[in-house]
């Protein structure tokens, strides 16, 4: 509530939160306008509530009371009330007192904390909400403590601050328990924070998705239209709820009548409904919808589902009207899926809901699938349809005005029926919780996405969004970093989607490969070298092969301890049938004796086929899948330890090929010498242990750690995995493998996320002193625009973090460039700064090895000679430095990721070529290996060629400086060292620039709230 007439009115506070049941309320500051509000809230708290908070019986408030408790300065005595449609349901406030217990005002940092709950609204984890807002708000204040006296039968609120995880201290005094909790936010209380975070908007997700009645509002009485529609879909799919009709143009006094709709009783309102309706789908125009909003609320309905369109998607008139149907919708207490939306399916057996435009629900299956997009997700929907996957959910959300794909990533990561996560996303609405809620998803079960205008820079009509500075290219490897695997069309989408929902993940990047045509064999083995794949040689059935023959050459393949994956090609036999029914039987019958390593299969003409494949079912005698390769075990690996030429028709040659591992070239295939091997010329000692030397494929994503913690991820829910699913069938060799590499990476990850990283402790670095530092420079330049330190300051500030910069003394004139020289001692180096020269060696603006005067001089005239005068040119003179590989560290704020670090080689590598590797802050020792150890030209900091492997640990020693810094000091905007020379002993950073500004502030960080609208 906005009160134009108080000034002071904090509306920042202002927040949407979703409870613990999934439902939602608004946090809000009280004001003097509530007082009518507060004595109805308080006439319905019970008197043993009203007995816990005043510790006596207190059965109405005083007028006095109600005026001390609606009038607040909103410093030193703050209220804050829970509401559902502008009724109160919860309050609590504070007053700051000092020492003896007295109100006090700043610089007094405790305060008194007191709450007061409805008894119907108990056990829905309002308390615990507030408790995050009011303490926000206190910090906010200069309040650091906070002190409470509960009665000991009280034990609900008792256990609201204890679970809390913030510091505290208790005693008992007087026959009450005296609670003291330090605000300062700890990683327990963030942790609380965020487990109540995804159980309320999981749970919220459920109600949406397992009703026990839906009703469609704006069912037309004749076939046609969209809400007809929805209503026949709904019934189509057999939904096991009740479902009601509702047509506000039905005549006076048709409820209650007999009167049906589409076989369905039929309403001109909820009003005229007896039962309860957790589920609405609206379906009327635009103007008419916030009277059926309203209709829903009043009657309690849960969640709502919006058709309609004529939102923001039209302008900025729909803008404000869709900002107004949230707002309608949250006041109510209901989530809302859409505007605009195409609307949401569960295949649950038990609810089979299908409350969308979609004509036909899927089939149950482990693919839960979300698009931003009505068209995109019907094309997802038919795609996954025809090639056989059932879904366990699907979301087209429209404008996603409120319930977002982050929403359902809470869902999803506990939903037992789900194995895989597909998401269509146009827009980022909260990047840096999307990529928190990723990596958490990642760790138990794949989350895919495919990202709509990546190159644009335009967000599609309806979606406001933050915006990214950061390439596309670079946002890309930041979600690899969390686990995503990120796909470039929506067709690799559903490759990968399918591979991975049906098939277990591949222990390591090895692939048999094995078919009845040689050239689509050869096909694939180019392929999986492009993928990085370490692929054997292909294994030619020639065109005669039977079912019989691929079943025993896929069961050895898969027998062979040396293989992690299988690729099978097949075509169609020249005259002859096809056989595809006996070759799917022989193929899954072979695929289900070894259910560890997952198959693909190849196939051109042969659609039969794939159909055979997509609709079988899995006849593996196994209990379950193994949801891990890392922890797969070869059943037949101790029996036998490879392949037996003889039963399976294997050519000698081929056998040969394959038991000398993946550097054995197919036959005739000269172009095709070996498949990568890592770090080229980069011994095994240059790499720690923990991660893999540079080369071959792209960076380990083992040596990520979660983004913004060096925690490992929450645990994983524990659910059964079904068997082998049907084996995917490809058209194409390329596709079949491109689906088939993520699955090796994304494995890849999962095994690196069972470490966790560390983000190590340095004694030498002065956070406090740096705080202080940028505190004065701050106060005198412009916060919000920001400023680039002048050098010393620069260098000042890095030295608190233990980066020490080369010093640079100034050579206006050749006497002052050898006073310089002789005070660094010979030899030295004589550089120009100007703007446009910095950084660019090849403009001739740097002079090395000058060791004496005589050198240095003829050098300062060879400058001023070539690129003009001294006062353009700004020329320096630095000491020289052992040589080394020229590099690159720097760090960036992004307004949408928050904290960037990245690194690259300096030069023509990371400025032509864009080879530069980037990790979210802070980062772990694991993230810095492999920041170090991903970019293509990493080779050269290993010892390319016979040259001497340059000092890589100093290297991440230095990025986890950097890291730590802009972390711990969100108003250091901008680092960039340029260039950073790393020697085979030591490193040195020759020139630093750091940019400041005030922090924007970090809703990542505060209290949990619903995005505002």
């Amino acid at each position: 509530m906005r009160t134009p007439s108080d000034p002071s009115y904090p509306a920042h506070w202002e927040a949407d939160v979703v409870l613990r049941d999934g439902g939602t309320a608004r946090i809000r500051p009280i004001t003097t306008e509530d007082a009518g509000r507060l004595v109805s809230f308080y006439e319905q708290v019970s008197d043993q509530s009203k007995y816990y908070r005043f510790f006596a019986p207190y059965p109405r408030l005083s007028a006095k009371d109600v005026r001390r408790f609606t009038h607040h300065d909103y410093v030193d005595r703050v209220g804050l009330a829970a509401t559902v449609g502008d009724e109160f349901i919860a309050t609590v406030r504070y007053d700051r007192i000092d020492a003896t217990g007295r109100p006090a005002t700043g610089p007094a940092d405790e305060a008194e904390v007191a709450f007061l709950v409805q008894d119907a609204h108990q056990g829905r984890g309002v308390a615990s909400a507030l408790l995050e807002h009011i303490g926000a708000v206190a910090r906010e204040r200069g309040i650091r403590r906070f002190a409470a006296e509960v009665l000991p039968a009280n034990t609900k609120m008792i256990k609201v601050f204890t679970d809390a995880g913030y510091t505290q201290k208790r005693s008992f005094e007087d026959g009450s328990v005296h609670l003291t909790l330090d605000l300062e936010p700890t990683a327990e209380s963030l942790a609380v924070q965020r487990a109540r975070e995804q159980r309320a908007e999981a749970r919220s997700v459920q109600r949406l998705l397992s009703p026990r009645s839906v009703a469609v509002i704006g069912v037309s009485r004749t076939e046609g239209g969209v809400g007809r529609a929805a209503l026949r879909n709904l019934l189509d799919s057999g939904f096991t709820g009740a479902v009601h009709a509702v047509n506000a143009a039905l005549p006076d006094g048709a409820d209650g009548t007999g009167r049906t709709l589409a076989g369905v009783p039929a309403y001109r309102s909820l009003a005229g409904l007896d039962g309860p309706v957790d589920l609405a789908v609206v379906a009327v125009p635009a103007e008419r919808v916030p009277e059926a909003v309203a209709d829903c609320g009043e009657h309690g309905v849960q969640g709502l589902v919006v058709l309609s369109a004529g939102y923001a998607e039209s302008g900025p008139a729909g803008l404000e009207r869709q900002r107004e149907l949230v707002r309608q919708a949250r006041s109510y207490g209901m989530r809302l899926i859409g505007p605009n939306a195409f609307g949401v399916i569960n295949t649950d057996p038990g609810v089979r809901l299908n409350a969308s435009l979609a004509p036909g629900s899927p089939e149950p299956g482990r693919i839960g699938l979300f698009a931003q997009s009505g068209a995109i997700g019907i094309a997802l929907l038919s795609g996954l349809v025809r090639r056989g996957a059932g879904l366990s959910s699907f979301i087209s959300a429209g404008n996603r005005a409120d319930v977002s794909g982050n929403d359902f990533l809470q869902y999803w990561y506990e939903d037992p029926a789900t194995d895989v996560a597909l998401l269509y996303l146009e827009t980022l609405g909260n990047p840096r919780k999307f990529t928190r809620l990723a990596r958490r998803t990642a760790a138990v079960k794949p989350v895919v996405v495919a990202k709509g205008g990546r190159h644009s820079g335009v967000s599609p009509a309806g979606h406001t969004v933050p915006e990214t500075r950061l390439p596309d290219a670079t946002v890309s490897e930041l979600l690899r970093q969390a686990g995503v695997i990120r796909v470039d069309t929506v067709t690799e989408l559903v490759d990968v989607g399918l591979l991975l929902a049906d098939q277990p993940l591949p222990a390591g990047p090895r692939v048999a490969i094995l078919g009845n045509s040689e050239s689509l064999g050869l096909l694939s083995y180019d392929a999986c070298l492009t993928e990085g794949l370490r692929p054997h040689a292909p294994l030619d059935l020639t065109t005669a092969a039977a079912p019989e023959d691929f079943r025993a050459a896929l069961g050895a393949a898969l027998r062979d301890p040396g293989n992690d994956a299988v690729i099978v090609t097949a075509i169609p036999s020249v005259g002859e049938s096809t056989l595809t029914e006996d070759l799917a039987e022989a193929l899954r019958a072979a695929a289900a004796q070894a259910p560890a390593k997952p198959v693909a299969v190849v196939h051109v003409e042969l659609g039969d086929l794939a159909e055979a494949l997509s609709t079988a079912a899995s006849t593996t005698a196994a209990g379950g899948r193994e949801s891990d390769a890392a922890a797969a075990v070869d059943p037949a690996s101790g029996a036998q330890s490879g392949p037996d030429p003889l039963a399976t028709g294997m050519a000698p040659a081929a056998t040969a090929a394959q038991a000398a591992g993946p550097a054995a070239a197919p036959a005739g295939a000269a172009h095709a010498s070996a498949a990568p091997t890592p770090a080229s010329g980069a011994p095994a000692s240059a790499a720690p242990a923990h991660a893999s030397a540079p080369g071959g494929s792209a960076a380990p994503a083992h040596a990520s750690a979660p983004a913004g913690s060096a925690a490992a991820p929450a645990p994983a829910p524990e659910h059964t995995r079904p068997p082998r699913g049907p084996i995917p069938a490809y058209p194409s060799p390329e596709r079949a493998v491109r689906a088939l590499a993520e699955a090796v990476r994304y494995a890849e990850w999962r095994r690196g996320t069972a470490v966790s990283g560390q983000v190590p402790e340095y004694e030498d670095i002065d956070t406090a002193g740096a705080a202080a530092q940028l505190e004065a420079l701050l106060s005198g330049a412009d916060g919000d625009a920001g400023t680039t330190l002048a050098e010393a300051d620069a260098h000042a500030l890095l030295a608190r973090y233990g980066i020490r910069v080369l010093p640079t003394l100034p050579a206006p004139t050749p006497d002052a460039a050898a006073d310089a020289a002789a005070r660094l001692g010979y030899p030295v180096a004589l550089k120009t700064t100007a703007p446009h020269l910095r950084h660019r060696a090849d403009l001739g603006g740097v002079r090395l090895e000058l060791a004496n005067e005589q050198e240095l001089r003829r050098a300062y005239g060879e400058l001023t000679e070539l690129l003009g005068k001294p006062a353009e040119l700004l020329p320096v003179v630095q000491a020289m430095v052992p040589r080394g590989v020229d590099t690159v560290v720097r760090s960036v704020i992004d307004p949408a990721v928050g904290a960037v670090l990245s690194f690259g080689l300096a030069g023509v590598a990371s400025e032509l070529l864009g080879d530069t590797a980037h990790r979210l802050v802070p980062a772990t020792d694991r993230d810095a290996a492999a920041l170090v150890r991903s970019i293509r030209t990493a080779p050269l900091l290993f010892g390319w060629r016979g040259s001497a492997p340059v000092d890589t640990p100093a290297l991440e020693e230095l990025l986890l400086r950097v890291s730590r810094l802009v972390d711990e000091h969100p108003e250091v905007a901008q680092v960039s060292l340029e260039p950073v020379v790393v020697a085979t002993e030591g490193l040195s950073v020759l020139s630093a620039q750091v940019r400041i500004a005030r922090p924007p502030v970090r809703t990542d960080l505060g209290p949990r709230t619903l995005p505002s609208y």
